[in-house]
Order: C-alpha cells, then structure tokens, then sequence
C-alpha cells in the first residue's frame, strides 16, 4: 500500500511539475512542440525596461527577461549597446503570441516593431524560438497574464 500511494504522490508531483507552476522567476511557453521554462528576470518599470539586457557578455540558455507594460500598447526595441543575438516574443494581455523576432544582430539600432497592443515580451538567446517551437499562436503562462485574461491560466 505504501509504495502504491508514494508512485501515486510522484505521478501527481511529475503532472504538476510538467504543467508549470506559476513562479514570478518563470516563464512557461507551450507551442506545437510542446511546453518549454525560462528562469526570467521582470522588466516592469521605465529604467528596467530601457537598460533590459544591454552589456551582458552573455546567457545562461534557460534564462531571459520578460518586459511588463503597465497596459497593452505600441512597442518597439533596438539592440543598442547589447551584446549577444536576441529572439524576441511579443504577447498580448492574454499571454498569447503575437509575433516572434529571430536573432537580433547584436548593436543594431534597426527598431524592431512588436505590433500594437504588446503587454510583454521575452528576450531569450537567438536561436532558441526555432529551436522550441515558439511561433505566433504559441502561448506563454507567468503571473503578470492572470487578469487577461490568460490564454494559458495559473
């Protein structure tokens, strides 16, 4: 009877690990190639978002920043004095993907544009929205899409 109700206890510990604990230091995407964790810092004030990752020599590859606007608006970002390629995930209120820029060139003042009524984004290493699978349409699950409300809930 133990050991039956100790499998039990890691099968439901496994579900919830596997179906992404809402964290404010994570960020779940689940796209068409399943669900993928990022360890995020939050960029929720002017400061933060306009420093966002700039001088960082480099990244742990599960990490990145998520950009929180205070409402849905008209964004736009340049790689001015960052060092390492970016991707670029732009959701709406919802946690909703609404569009993915790949592999920022590393200075570039280009603006790159997220469309209208952006309320956060995710910067991760350049490379890895292919690799996963992150595509418009994907969803992203983090605390800040609770009152959405959220594509992908808490």
């Amino acid at each position: 009877m133990r050991s039956c109700l100790a499998a039990l206890a890691l099968c439901v510990l496994g579900t919830a690990a596997q179906a992404g604990e809402c964290r404010d230091d994570s960020v779940w995407i689940k796209g068409p190639k399943g669900e993928t964790r990022f360890t995020v810092e939050i960029a929720d004030d002017v400061e933060e978002r306009a420093r966002g990752l700039m001088y960082r020599e480099s990244m742990p590859r599960g990490a990145g920043m998520l950009f929180v606007y205070e409402y849905p608006q008209t964004t736009a970002f340049w790689m001015k004095n960052t060092l390492i390629p970016l991707d670029m995930i732009f959701t709406d209120v919802t946690g909703k993907v609404t569009r993915v820029h790949h592999d920022a060139i590393p200075g570039d003042l280009t603006a790159i544009e997220g469309g209208d009524k952006v309320f956060a984004v995710l910067e991760i290493n350049g490379g890895l929205a292919k690799r996963y699978g992150i595509a418009p349409g994907s969803v992203m699950r983090h605390p800040v899409f609770a009152p959405g409300p959220a594509a992908w809930p808490c």
